[in-house]
């Protein structure tokens, strides 16, 4: 199976019963945080127009007001991915685990005395991740100054983006089955263009409004499955 179409089976599982909660959840969370800091933001814009505007000037108020609503409306829009995405990161590694146990792919289980052994590991693995990931964006950025080699700069960037999403998604479901980040790596590395097809997938998923709210938890699932069908293959009698 094409690896874009692991991210559609995964849209279409997130309505599952025993996956619904890890999706529902932190959305609503999300909405919520996102709905107080507009009533907040509401609340100390009005004070403010109150205190600095007379009230011969009430025409202007009505004038601000959507020009505020506007400005909400773009912030919103800009950063609810990225809030839902920090708040939905606890519910991520436990969504892979369930879609894998669905499948009938054993996750591996820390034992509880080696429970700060393992956060030292995850914690380790991940400052892995962003090192690698830091150290190959500065490079691209240096190119993106240069004169002429900055033309190929954005197909590098669009690369460089799939490849980082995919490892960040593929993470979950290869941590649920006892791999750290440079174990993760050689693995997509291995299957590399399969892994771009689907960080590239994710990344067009994350680009179309409204449904890249559905976008990760999907791309969790979909790299869940993907995982599962590459286990499944490996272990199957040949």
């Amino acid at each position: 199976m094409a690896s874009p179409a692991y991210l559609l089976r995964g849209l279409r599982m997130l309505g599952q019963p025993g996956l619904r909660h890890f999706v529902w959840a932190p959305l609503l969370i999300n909405l919520l945080l996102y709905g107080l800091g507009a009533w907040v933001g509401a609340h100390y814009f009005s004070a403010a127009l109150h205190w600095l505007i007379p009230g011969w000037l009430e025409w202007l108020r009505w004038l601000l007001w959507p020009l505020f609503a506007l400005l909400l409306s773009i912030i919103a829009f800009f950063s609810f991915t990225l809030v839902a995405n920090i708040i939905a990161a606890p519910f991520y590694g436990p969504l892979a685990e369930k879609v894998l146990s669905i499948l009938g792919v054993p996750v591996v289980q820390e034992e509880h005395a080696g429970v700060f052994v393992g956060l030292a590991a995850d914690l380790a693995s991940e400052a892995r991740r962003m090192a690698y990931f830091a150290w190959r964006a500065l490079p691209l950025l240096l190119l993106s100054a240069i004169p002429g080699v900055n033309l190929i700069a954005p197909f590098l960037w669009l690369l460089f983006g799939a490849w980082s999403l995919s490892l960040e998604y593929l993470a979950y479901p290869l941590e649920a089955q006892g791999l750290r980040f440079d174990q993760q790596r050689q693995m997509a590395a291995a299957h590399r263009l399969e892994t771009l097809s689907l960080g590239g997938a994710i990344m067009l998923g994350l680009g179309v409004p409204v449904l890249n709210i559905l976008i990760p938890p999907a791309a969790v699932v979909g790299a869940a499955l993907y995982v599962a069908d590459r286990r499944l293959a490996s272990t199957s009698p040949a």
